[in-house]
């Protein structure tokens, strides 16, 4: 077997998924990944994102080894090229078989959960700093509601410890970023200074390890170690609420840390004012630095989420699906994401095209989504208004091609949007019979089925019904 002839190998191996899976599957998991090598017996692709690998390795796994052996020949093994968000860097995984391990900037973290107070201050570079990686400020979509979350963020990853936002307090329902965004600045800080000892941990887990360091009577080890970190990122700090013991020994932790110029970042579901359970010396505290809300994005950010999502994932939807979802969807920067996947496996398993209306079932299932209340006469106008066409010309008599189609198509909208009956329709759209209706309904229906073009043009009018 010639080596580096991967393009034409997998060629090979894509006419057999093809033969095998329906076309809109092929064309969302297959048509984009690229061949990159063929060397020692082993196929390398290389798949737009993380999320890619993850897809197609639960759900085509068995047929991916099935075209390896008939494209290629028994024994081939496959290793995923992963691209990061930057498109630049790839990390690897390797298929051989049925064994399967990733390799690559993927490190294998210690249990916290172990006491670190026990350690004897490890050196910066082998503390384990507990950051996610993947959060960072370059795919930290920034926005009205965000800026100033986003901006402090950033001055404090330049000048950790040296600026007025100590402690930077973010706060802000769930699911809008905290996590994402602290993250970010501990990893900017990890980059900018490696000497420096950042720490990002759960108020959960701080609890969860002092109640360990209290039954094994290693408290004041607990704190020095603590009191040895450079940037203290603690996420959800309204967990400590009535836990008097733990909020004490946080107190001590905050100000050696606040007094010796470190870093504090807090995050919290709601702002110091409305905790309760606190200690008034605590909250004093939290409102020396910056307090930053994250509000809920507005509909432009949020469109803005959901194509920075597609396009780390490597998808495309309609310009109308995106539309629809960023409408309809305003509470949870995870609910958008969520729906993004939720929607992948749908046109997946079901073999669906992703249109709107497969974009709505899946919404209704996350929010509830309000429907207006549309009329006959409004129908009307859209569709003669898409198809530039006088409301006199489809009340009318006319048999011409293109008014009977756009007549067909607003007895269609009238028959899914409005609670009218096929009498009342008829009457109201060039006073036709119930039959007439329902032929027109049918006929719009069957067409929908094999015309990709009025599939666009029925999407777009229901897009402005929406509007």
């Amino acid at each position: 077997m010639i080596e580096n002839n991967h393009d034409e190998l997998w060629n090979r191996c894509l006419k057999v998924i093809r033969d095998n899976v329906p076309e809109p599957t092929f064309n969302t998991w297959f048509a984009p990944i690229r061949p990159v090598k063929y060397e020692g017996n082993t196929l390398t692709i290389e798949v737009p994102s993380q999320f890619f690998y993850e897809f197609i390795e639960e759900k085509f796994l068995g047929l991916l080894r099935s075209a390896l052996y008939k494209g290629i020949g028994e024994g081939t093994q496959l290793m995923y090229s992963v691209l990061t968000a930057k498109g630049k860097t790839p990390g690897e995984v390797s298929l051989p078989s049925d064994n399967r391990s990733i390799s690559g900037p993927y490190v294998r973290r210690k249990d916290m959960r172990k006491s670190p107070a026990l350690m004897d201050a490890p050196a910066p570079q082998d503390l384990d700093p507990h950051l996610k990686p993947n959060y960072n400020f370059e795919n930290f979509i920034e926005g009205s509601s965000n800026k100033l979350p986003r901006v402090a963020a950033e001055t404090v990853a330049r000048n950790p410890g040296k600026t007025a936002f100590n402690p930077l307090f973010i706060y802000g329902s769930s699911g809008l970023g905290k996590t994402h965004l602290v993250n970010a600045i501990g990893n900017k800080i990890k980059a900018t200074y490696p000497e420096k000892r950042v720490l990002y941990v759960s108020a959960h887990l701080f609890q969860v390890q002092y109640t360990d360091s209290v039954r094994n009577n290693t408290v004041n080890d607990f704190i020095n170690f603590y009191q040895t970190i450079d940037v203290l990122i603690i996420d959800d700090v309204q967990e400590f609420a009535s836990l008097t013991k733990t909020q004490n020994t946080f107190f001590h932790i905050f100000n050696h840390l606040h007094q010796n110029g470190k870093q504090l970042i807090l995050t919290s579901d709601r702002s110091p004012v409305m905790l309760q359970g606190m200690e008034d010396r605590l909250l004093t505290r939290f409102k020396w630095g910056l307090l930053a809300e994250l509000e809920r994005p507005n509909t432009e950010l949020r469109k803005n989420i959901l194509k920075s999502k597609m396009y780390r994932d490597g998808l495309k939807f309609p310009e109308s699906v995106v539309d629809f979802i960023a409408e309809n969807v305003s509470e949870s920067v995870r609910d958008l994401e969520g729906i993004v996947n939720s929607l992948m496996a749908y046109s997946v398993v079901y073999d669906r095209d992703i249109d709107l209306e497969l974009a709505e079932c899946v919404v209704k299932k996350v929010v509830k989504v309000e429907k207006k209340q549309l009329t006959i006469d409004h129908i009307i106008n859209k569709v003669c208004g898409h198809f530039e066409m006088d409301v006199l010309s489809i009340q009318s008599r006319s048999r011409k091609r293109e008014v009977v189609q756009a007549r067909q198509i607003a007895m269609y909208l009238a028959k899914k949007y409005t609670e009218a009956s096929s009498s009342q329709i008829g009457q109201a759209i060039g006073k036709k019979d119930h039959a007439t209706v329902l032929h027109s309904c049918k006929m719009i229906k069957d067409q929908l089925d094999v015309d990709k073009e009025l599939r666009a043009q029925l999407e777009d009018i229901e897009n402005e019904l929406r509007n």
